[in-house]
Formats: structure tokens, C-alpha cells, sequence
């Protein structure tokens, strides 16, 4: 007589229940949300946001759900995002006041002059110092090192803020593509290795 083995519910529920849980970058939600980020920075179009239209704000926590069914080994979760990610939290608020506060101060006139450029990693560069009169320079330098700090520290934080630290090079990616698009005409950016201007 051969002798049935039966698993136990509970282990049997926990074998069937091999979920796959996909998190996809949510790209359109990033580059809506880096672009509400740099025109507060920088203004719409390269012009300053008069301080009457600044207000506050940001965007819903991105969320993930997992299908019942699925947990209980009915196919397949794919973990659904909706369409926010958050660039409101204290630290990214924090970054985002002082990067205003440098650009209107110091940066702006750098760009203006043909002497500062976005870099095709994100970040603020020196492109031609000889556009900067010499007693402007080593203000310009220092705001440009202030900056990048704050800029990669940005990026560091969207990601954590919205639980996946992995995206950090793709939100780096989608914020340095806005840092031009929102770029005032006549400033430089890097692009294929070469300068150009917008």
C-alpha cells in the first residue's frame, strides 16, 4: 500500500505564493516632478520666479500595490505605481531653497555670461572663466562646488524619499535632461561629449 504525502495548508500557500513584484522607473512622473524642482530653482525659462507666484507644494509619496490573488499564489504581482513622485520632503525642500537662493545670487550671472554651463551628468560647471571678471571667480568657484554637493545630494534624495535608492542614476539622468530644457536661450550645456548653446 503505498503511503500519500500531504503538505500543509500553510506551506502549500507559502509555495504557491512565489510573487514576482516588478518596480518600473515611473520616468514621465520623474521628469514632471524635476521639472516642477528646477523651474523653482532656476524660473521657467531661464527667468526668475517673482516671489508672489513661489508656492509650496510638491508631489504625492509614490505608492506600490500588490494584487490579493497574487499574494495567494495566483499568478504573478506586479507592483503598480501611481503616477507621483515626491520632492516634498524637508531635505529636498532644504536643497531646493538653497540652490534657488545660489542661482539667483551667484549662478545666474555665470550663466549669462557664457562662463557656466550644465554638464551632461547633472551637474554645474565652469566652462570659460575668462567670461567671469577676475574678482568674480573664486565667488563663481565656490558656488559651483556649493552647488554640485547640493545637486547630487538631490538626486540621492528623491530616490530614498520615494523607497527605491536604486534610481538615483536615473533620476540624475531625468534631472540633468531638465536642467537644460528649462535652460534660459543663450546658455550652454554639454551634450555628446561638446558644448552647446540654446
Amino acid at each position: 500500500m503505498a503511503m500519500k504525502h500531504w503538505m500543509p495548508l500553510p506551506a502549500a500557500l507559502a509555495l504557491a505564493a512565489c510573487v514576482t513584484i516588478n518596480v518600473y522607473f515611473p520616468a514621465a512622473e520623474a521628469k514632471e516632478a524635476a521639472k516642477e524642482f528646477v523651474d523653482k530653482v532656476i524660473g521657467e525659462d531661464g527667468q526668475p520666479v517673482p516671489q508672489t507666484e513661489k508656492s509650496g507644494g510638491g508631489m504625492a509619496m509614490l505608492h506600490r500595490r500588490v494584487d490579493l490573488w497574487s499574494v495567494l499564489g495566483v499568478g504573478s504581482a506586479y507592483a503598480q505605481a501611481t503616477p507621483d513622485i515626491t520632492i516634498n520632503t524637508p531635505a529636498i525642500r532644504a536643497i531646493q531653497s538653497s540652490m534657488e537662493q545660489r542661482f539667483n545670487s551667484t549662478l545666474r550671472a555665470g550663466f549669462d555670461a557664457g562662463a557656466l554651463g550644465f554638464s551632461s551628468d547633472g551637474l554645474v560647471t565652469v566652462r570659460d572663466a575668462s567670461k567671469l571678471p577676475l574678482k568674480d571667480r573664486v565667488a563663481i568657484n565656490s558656488a559651483v562646488a556649493d552647488d554640485n554637493r547640493d545637486r547630487k545630494a538631490l538626486y540621492r534624495e528623491v530616490a530614498v524619499a520615494n523607497g527605491h535608492p536604486e534610481w538615483e542614476g536615473q533620476i540624475r539622468d531625468v534631472f540633468a535632461r531638465q536642467w537644460v530644457d528649462s535652460a534660459r536661450s543663450g546658455w550652454w550645456y554639454q551634450s555628446g561629449g561638446s558644448w552647446k548653446q540654446k
